[in-house]
């Protein structure tokens, strides 16, 4: 490794530690299953009503039936306190206000469904009640602003004949494609059906004006994922004719998109060239012609949401850094002001209406719940984990340091209270994926995040945004491409060395996880980067470049803003290039124990990325090295039981080769975890309330 440049560090905040008590009652895998996360806003017209969902997970620990987690529907009145609408097992999604402001509609398989349908549940309240089901699921939807019609997204039923009863079963890889089309129906007409309006393409989502008169509509040449990254375009159409009036010819990725109030003008988020690795650049365009401009392309930030909040206004939820800030732009790009907003929160989204501004967010001690701005005088309006105020939660700050390079590199570092063990604590440093995505200082803890669970059991946690990630500008972003593996991946030791430096952790004790992206900086450290680290967990990995192209969904997506070269490129020089900045390559050479997982349905990342980096570790070395699959899962774990797994794997390999007087490297835990002990460990808890 080269001599390392010297470091800005900045952890004031840590000398405070040593004069804290150690963790009394931490944070457990256990208590995931009580985490609830707000989402999915909605405003009533008036501005006074707030609908959202609540994601909660189930607890198969308690007994309860294993699957994704549930979503309802919550509801808040005049500030009042939030009151569930829906209950049981099941997904709410498409929360929506009727034009009237009396009735809530949402997306749901509710009983006896056989596909996605929409309900509604009037404001006053009482049961929802089925509004309309199609021959498919029902997408994206909107209503016109008399309430008679819907507008929704389906594709046609396969009315083709099944044979695979009888044994043909065969299908052709990317083909035989069923496009979402836009459709209307006439709503409380017992004989209307629904008509196509518009199929010039797979229609993602849409928004209907306010006067009900324009759709804008996201679409894509296929329904390949490539195409909905690289592909989409904004479309104009006619709500009454679906005749196309207009195209937004975007040059990169696509985000969140609004009408603006008086149906003239769009804003959007997208990408500022077709190589920007994001869609964080707000423009404005105008709905008559489809010509737009870009307003924010120099900015250091990352837009995560857009809304109106009037004709020549609009909602922000920006991303700075490890901070957000909700900002009011004019259609010229200029910032007007920004929104107060309750302290050491990170806004996710937001939503105006008629003067009220209401957003999600998390903060290092909560989850994501519901908050008001604006006019509002109350700015925490939920509290869905108020459990977690008993709990010993563990330290949380910022951590700057200098890469080697010269360049500052911002993380995230928990740690658990009291004074760091002789020579440090052990580090488990997270790696996110994308790389386009970074880590804020908000909530970091979830099944395969170990933030608190981690401190609890006394180790220090590391979430650096690396080069590559958003939320610093795009030139940020674009500073890992066509450079795998190298300055990205070198920062995360560069962090580390800094982290040690400071005498925060162990230098050999040192473990590195992530997934996707975070699996490739995982399966690197655990080869190219073996010296550094003395275990790894790598999840749904990319471990050779070259078969990445082959068996991935998303090749120009990588073309585009990671390579900017396919393998053949540069007189088929660029094969052994990508080959020696794959995990694969340098696996010979590996004395990190690693523990590789993978779902065995993922399409971004296949399976067989996982299978070649544990064939040429067990070929090549005797490291300890162990692939675990999770069936019927992909890119990312849903459901409860394979989320208690992984979570419980993580750990057990972290504390075999991190813990205190863990010198061995050459053996490995059981397969088999201990599921009699951990399902019964909490019989006798009391159930958290929603």
């Amino acid at each position: 490794m080269r001599a390392m440049a010297s470091r800005l560090v900045s952890f004031a905040t840590l000398a405070t530690l040593a004069a804290l008590p150690a963790l009394a009652d931490p944070m457990e895998i256990e208590d995931l299953a009580n985490l609830r996360q707000a989402g999915n806003l909605a405003v009533s017209p008036d501005g006074d009503t707030v609908a959202y969902t609540v994601s909660v997970p189930r607890d198969v620990v308690a007994g309860e039936e294993d699957g994704p987690a549930d979503s309802h529907l919550w509801v808040i009145r005049d500030d009042a306190e939030p009151v569930r609408f829906t209950s049981g097992h099941g997904s709410v999604s498409g929360v929506q206000f009727s034009p009237d402001g009396t009735q809530i509609y949402f997306r749901a398989k509710r009983e006896d469904d056989e596909h996605t349908a929409l309900y509604a549940i009037a404001l006053a309240g009482g049961e929802a009640e089925k509004v309309f089901e199609f021959e498919t699921s029902l997408g994206d939807y909107a209503l016109s602003p008399d309430g008679a019609t819907l507008y929704f997204t389906a594709t046609e039923e396969d009315d083709s004949e099944d044979f695979s009863g009888r044994g043909f079963k065969a299908w052709g890889y990317e083909e035989n494609q069923r496009f979402a089309s836009i459709w209307s129906v006439a709503l409380g007409e017992e004989e209307a059906e629904a008509e196509k309006l518009y199929a010039g393409g797979h229609v993602s989502s849409f928004e209907l004006s306010a006067d009900g008169e324009t759709i804008v509509a996201a679409v894509a040449p296929s329904t390949l994922i490539d195409d909905f990254y690289m592909q989409r375009d904004l479309h104009v159409i006619n709500a009454e004719t679906g005749e196309e009036t207009a195209v937004f010819d975007l040059p990169g990725k696509l985000g969140g998109y609004e009408i603006s109030p008086d149906g003239g003008q769009l804003a959007f988020l997208a990408g500022s060239s077709i190589n920007d690795t994001s869609d964080g650049v707000l423009m404005v365009g105008d709905i008559a012609t489809g010509d737009y401009q870009q307003l924010t392309p120099q900015a250091l930030q990352h837009i995560q949401d857009v809304d109106w909040i009037a004709d020549d206004e609009i909602l922000a939820t920006v991303h700075r850094g490890v901070e957000s800030a909700l900002v009011v732009y004019d259609t010229e790009g200029a910032e007007q002001n920004t929104l107060v907003t309750s302290p050491d929160i990170v806004a996710r989204s937001a939503e105006a209406s008629a003067g009220s501004v209401y957003y999600i967010a998390d903060s290092p001690s909560h989850p994501r719940e519901v908050f008001a701005a604006g006019r509002r005088s109350q700015a925490r309006l939920t509290d869905h984990n108020a459990w977690l105020a008993d709990m010993d939660l563990a330290a949380q700050t910022t951590f700057t340091y200098e890469a080697r390079d010269g360049r500052e590199i911002e993380g995230l570092l928990i740690t658990p209270d009291g004074t760091a063990p002789g020579g440090g604590w052990p580090l488990i440093m997270y790696v996110h994926g994308g790389p386009e995505s970074h880590e804020s200082d908000g909530w970091l803890t979830a099944y395969s995040k170990p933030g608190q669970f981690a401190a609890g059991d006394g180790y220090a946690v590391f979430y650096p945004n690396y080069r590559g990630s958003t939320g610093r500008g795009i030139a940020f972003s674009r500073e890992h491409q066509d450079n795998y593996a190298e300055r990205e991946f070198n920062d995360l030791v560069d962090g580390v060395e800094a982290l040690a430096e400071a005498g925060i952790i162990d230098r050999e004790r040192v473990g590195i996880t992530g997934g996707s992206y975070g699996g490739y900086a995982s399966m690197w450290g655990a080869t190219a980067l073996t010296e550094h680290f003395a275990a790894a967990v790598a999840f749904v990995g990319i471990s050779n470049q070259i078969s990445k192209v082959g068996t991935g969904d998303i090749p120009y997506e990588m073309y585009h803003v990671h390579a900017l070269k396919w393998p053949w490129d540069d007189n088929n020089e660029h094969w052994m290039e990508l080959l020696r900045r794959s995990p694969v390559f340098w696996a010979g050479q590996s004395t990190t124990p690693t523990l590789i997982l993978a779902g065995e349905e993922d399409t971004r990342v296949n399976p067989a990325q996982s299978m070649e980096l544990y064939r040429s570790m067990k070929v090549r070395t005797d490291t300890p090295v162990r692939l675990v699959f999770y069936p019927g899962e992909g890119h990312g774990n849903r459901r409860a039981a394979a989320r208690f797994d992984y979570a419980h794997r993580l750990m057990r390999w972290m504390d075999t080769y991190l813990g205190e007087g863990a010198t061995r490297r050459d053996t490995m835990p059981e397969f088999d975890l201990d599921l009699d002990a951990l399902l019964d460990e909490e019989d006798g808890k009391s159930e958290t309330d929603e």
